[in-house]
């Protein structure tokens, strides 16, 4: 036997052991852009719940950096904080955004791709749906404190429902839009990409 036949054979593991300081400071800045955007666009809204653009952000940063489902809560509950700083119902944000941000991580785990021509879909549908699941996690959060007669703000259902709707639809956009040029710009792989 030759001597290269007859040496230890290692192999090299190349797992992900966390998010790195690229990754925290890119959700910094994502979450930042988020709050800037509610701030802006929620002022139109006079009362009640306003879109909340700093989903659309966190999903972006979920589905860029891949993060594992731990961090991917702790991202959610980053956005829930950063949501603390503008009117309305306390505290409801920090449930909404980490149901919002696990359901983002599922969603991305699941294994399809979709595409129109050669631009996959699968950022703009995972989102719509992380958004959703993020605002009726509030609305029902809201109702139940509601109910149980916690003094919070309430609107017809209906109007709710809209900016929901309307909030994920936005989000959704907002995320397919700029998915590929952040990639490219953060020097990722585009070409065979998992989404």
């Amino acid at each position: 036997m030759s001597q290269e036949t007859m040496q230890k054979r290692t192999l090299s593991s190349s797992a992900k052991k966390g998010m790195s300081i690229t990754d925290i400071l890119l959700v910094g800045v994502l979450l930042a852009a988020g709050a800037v955007l509610k701030f802006f666009v929620g002022a139109i809204f006079t009362a009640g719940m306003k879109p909340n653009f700093i989903i659309a952000m966190y999903c972006l940063a979920i589905i860029l950096i891949r993060p594992k489902f731990l961090e991917a809560l702790v991202i959610g509950i980053l956005a829930g904080v950063v949501a603390q700083f503008f009117p309305g119902t306390p505290y409801i944000n920090l449930l909404s955004e980490l149901i919002g941000a696990a359901a983002m991580y599922l969603l991305l785990m699941i294994p399809f791709k979709l595409e129109l021509g050669k631009i996959s879909i699968k950022p703009i549908i995972s989102t719509f749906i992380a958004t959703l699941c993020s605002g009726f996690t509030f609305l029902g959060a809201l109702y139940a404190l509601f109910y149980a007669g916690a003094h919070v703000k309430t609107m017809p259902v209906g109007v709710f429902l809209g900016i929901i709707f309307g909030t994920a639809l936005v989000n959704a956009i907002i995320v397919e839009v700029l998915y590929i040029p952040l990639k490219l710009a953060l020097g990722k792989k585009v070409a065979d990409d998992p989404v």
